[in-house]
């Protein structure tokens, strides 16, 4: 903010240094790229982000179904809680062989987790599965396909305000060194004679 606020004070100031005037511009032009495009990118970014997601929430519920399995027995702990004392009561789930019928009409059999504490033969539980009555996962719901949308928006834009700061700050290093550079010439100019009586004589 120094440096923007500089391009007003240095504009006929005779001390002026081209670099200053330079830095002035380059933190300028960051700070509407970090204000202006930035929050435009993360908006274009979750919003494609959404599409996408809500359309394979769309194809989730129409492909996965929930279906009742019934507790064939019990085979064991699931290897998720393969700690006792870290396991909570919400994610308790136990391995077990069961029979379900498909959403097609096939009767199936094999292994599954059920949300049981403590499962016994003709328990029942919920399980999703394909139209083919293979087990998969809980189609993902509206509003984790928005948060997820929202996160990606949010992170193209942290993103791009890294990149923004990052190259404004590459840039000044760059423009620091040159002048650092050009005074070495001018120091190695004027050093031989700096302070002797006669100088540039």
């Amino acid at each position: 903010m120094r440096a923007i606020s500089g391009l007003w004070r240095w504009r006929h100031n005779p001390l002026r240094r081209a670099t200053d005037l330079a830095e002035a511009w380059v933190a300028l032009a960051a700070l509407l790229l970090i204000l202006v495009v930035t929050p435009l990118v993360g908006a274009v970014v979750g919003g494609v982000a959404q599409d996408a997601l809500q359309q394979s929430v769309r194809q989730q519920q129409t492909s996965r179904h929930e279906v009742t399995a019934t507790v064939a027995r019990v085979l064991g702990r699931s290897p998720l809680d393969a700690d006792p004392e870290t396991t909570t009561g919400r994610d308790l789930r136990s391995r077990v062989l069961a029979d379900w019928t498909a959403p097609d009409g096939t009767a199936q059999h094999g292994p599954a987790l059920a949300n049981l504490k403590h499962p016994h033969r003709g328990d029942r539980f919920a399980i999703w599965t394909d139209a083919h009555g293979r087990i998969v996962a809980r189609p993902l719901d509206s509003a984790t396909a928005t948060t997820h949308a929202v996160l990606a928006g949010v992170g193209a834009t942290l993103l791009g305000i890294g990149l923004v700061e990052g190259s404004r700050r590459v840039i000044v290093w760059r423009m620091v060194r040159r002048r650092y550079a050009r005074w070495d010439q001018a120091w190695a100019k004027a050093g031989p004679d700096w302070g002797r009586t006669g100088t540039g004589s």
